[in-house]
């Protein structure tokens, strides 16, 4: 593949993804359609399966953007030093922002199903897993004998935590959640936390 032609599909992969993210932001998942994504992009719809094997891999590429985009945010929330309560209850409070501020694409990185049998790619995993180490920072000082796969697997607890209270309330599958119910309930989640894993680790 010479250089100008290599160019051109990282130009044209770029242009896609970019289409891609401005049509879920729009109308959501379901709005990602290969033939208004090529119209979007300037190119034949059989030329989107040149740069993607499939719209699964493209929708993955948008996803990975939305969790880059959230990554940064709970990055610019903690600072050094901050006391673990005080950085878990940031952490939670940040997603929940988040995810009301980018209410569609967010949604997406969760709506996307791939097939049967099929798992994400090991890149995509390791996006994913750029966002529960903000959460193994507070435990590491919290729980500082505690095994790194110990916490390791408690981040993706609270993570989970987090992101079902935060869902839950803005779907409104259980009745009306307004932000400061969600935010109260994210708080108190947080404390529960702080306040109980140091006893529940506790020699006996």
């Amino acid at each position: 593949m010479s250089v100008d032609t290599a160019g051109k599909r990282a130009r044209l992969r770029d242009d896609l993804i970019a289409a891609a993210e401005a049509a879920i932001a729009a109308g959501g998942l379901s709005a990602l359609k290969a033939r208004a994504l090529a119209e979007a992009a300037g190119c034949a719809v059989g030329a989107i399966y040149n740069v993607f094997p499939d719209l699964d891999a493209l929708i993955f590429a948008v996803n990975a953007r939305t969790l880059g985009s959230l990554d940064q945010v709970l990055a610019a929330t903690v600072r050094p030093g901050t006391d673990p309560e005080t950085a878990m209850r940031r952490l939670a409070l940040a997603y929940h922002g988040f995810s009301r501020a980018e209410r569609r694409r967010w949604t997406a990185v969760f709506a996307h199903q791939i097939p049967d049998g099929s798992t994400p790619p090991d890149w995509y995993l390791e996006v994913v897993g750029r966002l529960f180490r903000h959460i193994e920072g507070p435990l590491t000082e919290l729980l500082p004998g505690a095994a790194p796969e110990v916490r390791a697997g408690l981040a993706r607890t609270l993570f989970s935590a987090t992101h079902g209270i935060v869902s839950l309330g803005l779907e409104e599958k259980l009745g009306p959640a307004p932000d400061e119910v969600i935010a109260n309930a994210l708080v108190v989640m947080t404390r529960s936390w702080v306040l109980g894993l140091p006893g529940a680790f506790a020699p006996r």
